[in-house]
């Protein structure tokens, strides 16, 4: 499987006119398009999917992971307080990566913890649109090891 789906959480359909200091001044669509290109030139291909809502986020989630090869997320706020996305996460058994536009850390003390990261085999934070480019080479690279070791296995 080829496929990493792309997940954004609350808000991000805003991007664009949303605070552009810390969120940059891509729109949703734009950053999407960078990243499949970036996806794109790795070999896979990126499935996206947008919403305000914890329990659509989930059921898109559980109707795609077994398409998939790993997930992309920015969960937004609620990835400081969604256990039912991290469950949601784990029971995927694939790889994940965390990503926000903004740097968490160097914000309001509440936004500098994630529920979802021990979830995630990375986290990339305060790199606005590059975040995504970065999550989806870490997301490759890992990919990669583990075929090569199920291969050499």
């Amino acid at each position: 499987m080829n496929t990493i789906l792309l997940i954004h959480g609350p808000n991000l359909n805003r991007l664009g006119t949303r605070d552009p200091q810390l969120y940059g001044t891509l729109t949703l669509d734009a950053l999407q398009q960078q990243t499949r290109a970036t996806a794109q030139a790795l070999g896979y291909i990126i499935r996206a999917f947008q919403s305000n809502h914890e329990g659509a986020l989930i059921d898109w989630l559980q109707e795609n992971a077994s398409t998939a090869a790993g997930i992309i997320m920015n969960p937004g706020a609620l990835g400081h307080y969604s256990y039912a996305l991290y469950d949601a996460l784990l029971d995927t058994k694939l790889p994940c990566l965390e990503v926000h536009l903004s740097d968490i850390h160097a914000r309001e003390s509440w936004r500098a913890h994630s529920v979802i990261a021990p979830a995630c085999i990375a986290q990339v934070s305060g790199k606005k649109e590059q975040g995504y480019q970065e999550a989806v080479k870490i997301l490759a690279e890992h990919l990669k090891r583990v075929n090569e070791s199920v291969v050499s296995s």
